[in-house]
């Protein structure tokens, strides 16, 4: 009984404590999603980042009105539960996955709508240099 305690102790001490301003669970969701977000837009647009003065990470943090440490804190409480934790990540995986889907599907119906119109110009086009060619001939005398 005594080691069983001791385990539960031991365990009591590596766990961090509650924050006093810990971020709730859906605003950390939020808080992260965007860290991936903008984390792949530095991968591709670091220039335009550089360019505009933007820190990232500071970015996201003053867009959720947040500090780094109260960040770094909650983060620190939130993964030391790693099945909750994991939650939380595996939402944000969810709706990226799920607005990435939404964009190629936006995409795809852009590209339709953009040979659509390809198309009827292309037979404008064709119907205008017909009838260019019969006018010509028409015109054209015959010797």
């Amino acid at each position: 009984m005594g080691f069983f305690f001791l385990f539960f102790a031991c365990e009591d001490k590596n766990k961090p404590k509650k924050p006093q301003n810990l971020i709730p669970k859906d605003q950390m969701e939020k808080i992260i999603y965007d860290l991936y977000i903008i984390t792949s837009a530095k991968g591709v647009n670091k220039k335009v980042l550089e360019e505009n003065n933007i820190i990232p990470e500071t970015y996201i943090l003053t867009k959720h009105n947040i500090d780094s440490l109260q960040f770094a804190e909650s983060n620190d409480y939130y993964a030391f539960d790693s099945e909750g934790y994991k939650i939380i990540i595996d939402n944000v995986k969810k709706r990226l996955q799920e607005e990435k889907e939404y964009f190629e599907e936006l995409q795809k119906k852009e590209a339709k709508a953009t040979k659509r119109r390809r198309d009827s110009i292309s037979k404008v086009n064709s119907k205008i240099k017909k009838d260019s060619i019969v006018k010509t001939k028409k015109l054209t005398p015959i010797n």
